[in-house]
């Protein structure tokens, strides 16, 4: 299973210099008693978590909802058996509709109506994993969509929090989850443009690190690449699958096509991931139309309904789910619901599915 490589491998040179400055380090190291001795006379230097030594307390999982408190601090409240849905509605132009209640939407579970349990329109903070192809062609547009990138950041809610993963033959995780634009712009720019491109592989990865790292629970993923997967060991249907996991993120693609050099499929792919989880896949005719797109997707993250509702068919039976929403009001003509196509009930890890 794809996990995310945290530092890059290091050449001959830098595993002799590595080798040495351990050897150094154990000569010189304090006995382990009196390390003990100094740690029990400082309270400050014993970790406040009941986790092991080395080890980040447990994240909150995927079926936990946060809200606003009337201080602006966000609260977890844990919601076991609702199954939590992010749509954006827009009109019959395209224009993406805001001032909708709960009774203009309808839930539907394997075409059963469900009932809305809860629901909520506001601008949440979200945990984001901003994932881009570090393959060697896309060398010449690493500056530009790292630009875009941050800007997406900075059109987004402030309280966000988001990663950054490289990735070409394999992936890295650059920079964990911040909302600091220079630590983020620093992990855009570990750029080792080489080698081919495990795009299933990362996203993977991604959305394995939301699920077990995030703490907030509206999970988003935005993949920038300019070509066809060739390197992984997961294919696009495994991806998908793991991408649909209950509670997954919502994942926005944007590819930098050439048409004549990638083949159909490489299209199909991003659209799939996109389409299959609530968001949306973007194929710019230009570099320059990156930026723009960012601020496109930020805004679309920002005005999301969030809809929740108790399944009447169990989540402990499993299986496949498929959902559809649908929304109605008089004062809008024909509106169109983008959510999830479906989820794995039951399966709220990347890696959980089977």
């Amino acid at each position: 299973m794809p996990k995310l490589v945290t530092m890059r491998r290091p050449n001959n040179i830098s595993l002799l210099l590595l080798f040495l400055f351990a050897t150094l380090l154990f000569a010189h190291s304090v006995p382990q008693s009196d390390s003990q001795d100094s740690a029990s006379s400082n309270p400050d230097a014993q970790s406040s978590s009941s986790a092991p030594a080395g080890q980040a307390p447990a994240a909150p999982n995927a079926s936990q909802n946060v809200e606003s408190s009337d201080n602006g601090v966000f609260v977890i409240h844990t919601r076991v058996d609702e199954v939590l849905l992010h749509a954006t509605v827009v009109d019959d132009k395209q224009h993406i509709v805001t001032d909708l209640d709960k009774n203009d939407f309808s839930v539907y579970e394997n075409g059963h109506q469900q009932t809305i349990t809860s629901f909520r329109h506001e601008d949440v903070p979200v945990a984001m994993g901003i994932v881009v192809d570090n393959s060697g062609s896309m060398r010449e547009k690493r500056q530009k969509v790292n630009a875009a990138a941050l800007n997406l950041v900075r059109s987004s809610n402030p309280s966000d929090e988001v990663f950054i993963v490289n990735f070409n033959d394999e992936y890295y995780l650059d920079q964990d989850f911040t909302s600091n634009i220079g630590k983020l712009k620093a992990g855009l720019e570990k750029i080792e443009a080489r080698g081919g491109t495990a795009l299933y592989d990362a996203v993977v990865a991604s959305a394995d690190h939301l699920k077990k790292e995030a703490k907030l629970e509206k999970k988003i993923i935005l993949v920038v690449t300019d070509g066809d997967d060739n390197e992984s060991g997961e294919s696009l249907e495994q991806a998908v699958r793991r991408l649909q996991a209950e509670n997954g993120p919502t994942v926005y693609t944007i590819g930098i096509l050439e048409k004549e050099e990638h083949p159909k499929h490489a299209k199909r792919a991003l659209q799939i991931m996109s389409e299959r989880t609530g968001g949306i896949a973007f194929f710019p005719n230009t570099l320059d139309e990156v930026d723009a797109i960012s601020r496109t997707v930020a805004h679309d993250i920002r005005t999301q309904y969030t809809i929740g509702y108790k399944p009447t068919t169990p989540k402990s039976q499993g299986g496949y789910r498929q959902v559809k929403v649908e929304a109605r009001a008089h004062s809008h003509g024909k509106l169109s619901v983008r959510t999830k196509s479906g989820y794995y009930a039951g399966v709220e890890s990347a890696t959980g599915a089977q």
